[in-house]
């Protein structure tokens, strides 16, 4: 895993300091979870660059994220779903993988061509899923057109890719980037590697014949409403330039349980993005030569990315649809008294004075 340098463990600063901010609120979570269940499954959509898919996702349940032990990301909260002691056995891994499938068979009318598959962490750590299981997952998906799988950049080489590409699958693989910025990712998201190494993880990937899918997140915490609106739109424009890399997907935050952005938000120091500014990230970035989609989890929810309440289901229906067609035109077509105060608050609001509305 990559260190970030020597000044940010400093007692109390830097990284450290939010690492144990971040330890102490995970300590306060008190439920416990199936190793033999999946934290999530369900069936939808996806734009890939040999069209559109019916994709089943899976977020397998596993001992949690390597870095989440450490302290971990404001956001994240997936490693509170995790099931205690750091590891998972490789039957109870395949275990869930039969409950993902049992769903699917039961949900819907024919198999999903893409494939999905996400930890709390890193699917290509094999402390998180070890190699035994990545391979027999890559086995179990072989008839399956297409497979994405995430990892943070440190764990992704070659000879792991080629578990999948070897049975034939179109494979991509997701890296949880958030931003461009390093300054951001560090400061604002708690993440301790540069960009230039998902620049290596993308030619790894290349490499092994795989795609890469950059997710991004809009409006870490710490950053106003106009500072984050320009960050995704120049994060965007940097991962399109990097060769490999097809698709971004661009994440609102959510307000998560156990995690610094919860903390923020119930002492009013934290709003998640407006859906306003997610359609204007895309509208404005659909020129680049790269797919850029979002699915703004908890969308009109106080919790989620939302704007009044009136017209949230109608921009997030707009947002679907562009993520599918990959048509700016789909914007147009909303519109709602709202979107004035939205313009106010990218005029007036800063880092001093943020949230202006919540």
């Amino acid at each position: 895993m990559s260190k970030p340098s020597p000044e940010v463990y400093e007692q109390g600063k830097g990284m450290d300091a939010h690492n144990q901010a971040m330890r102490e609120i995970r300590s306060r979570k008190d439920e416990t979870y199936d190793p033999r269940e999946p934290t999530r499954v369900w069936i939808d959509e996806d734009n890939t660059p040999d069209g559109v898919y019916q994709s089943l996702t899976i977020i397998l349940n596993t001992g949690g994220c390597r870095w989440a032990r450490a302290g971990g990301c404001t956001m994240c909260g997936y490693v509170a779903e995790s099931v205690e002691g750091g590891s998972v056995a490789h039957e109870d891994l395949m275990a869930q993988v039969d409950v993902c499938l049992d769903h699917e068979a039961e949900n819907a009318e024919d198999e999903s061509g893409l494939i999905k598959i996400y930890t709390s962490g890193s699917f290509l750590d094999e402390r998180e899923v070890p190699a035994e299981t990545r391979q027999a997952i890559a086995e179990t998906f072989s008839d399956r057109d297409r497979i994405v799988v995430e990892s943070l950049p440190d764990f992704v080489d070659r000879e792991k890719i080629e578990d999948f590409t070897e049975q034939g699958l179109v494979t991509d693989i997701a890296v949880g980037l958030e931003t461009a910025t390093d300054r951001v990712r560090r400061d604002c998201v708690n993440k301790y590697f540069e960009f230039s190494e998902f620049e290596r993880a993308a030619a790894d990937a290349r490499d092994a014949g795989a795609g890469v899918k950059a997710y991004l997140l809009m409006k870490p915490p710490f950053l106003s409403e106009p500072d984050a609106l320009e960050d995704m739109k120049r994060s965007v424009r940097k991962c399109a330039a990097v060769e490999g890399c097809h698709t971004v997907s661009m994440n609102p935050t959510n307000v998560q349980r156990h995690t610094m952005v919860e903390d923020l938000y119930h002492d009013g120091g934290y709003r998640p993005p407006w859906l306003w500014s997610v359609a204007e990230v895309l509208e404005s970035t659909a020129d680049e030569d790269v797919i850029v989609v979002s699915d703004p989890v908890g969308h009109g929810s106080d919790r989620g990315a939302h704007n009044c309440g009136e017209c949230d289901d109608r921009v997030q229906k707009a947002i679907k649809d562009f993520d599918l067609r990959q048509d700016p035109s789909v914007f147009e077509q909303v519109s709602c008294a709202c979107e004035r105060t939205w313009e106010l608050v990218l005029e007036r609001e800063t880092g001093y004075n943020q949230p202006l509305v919540r």
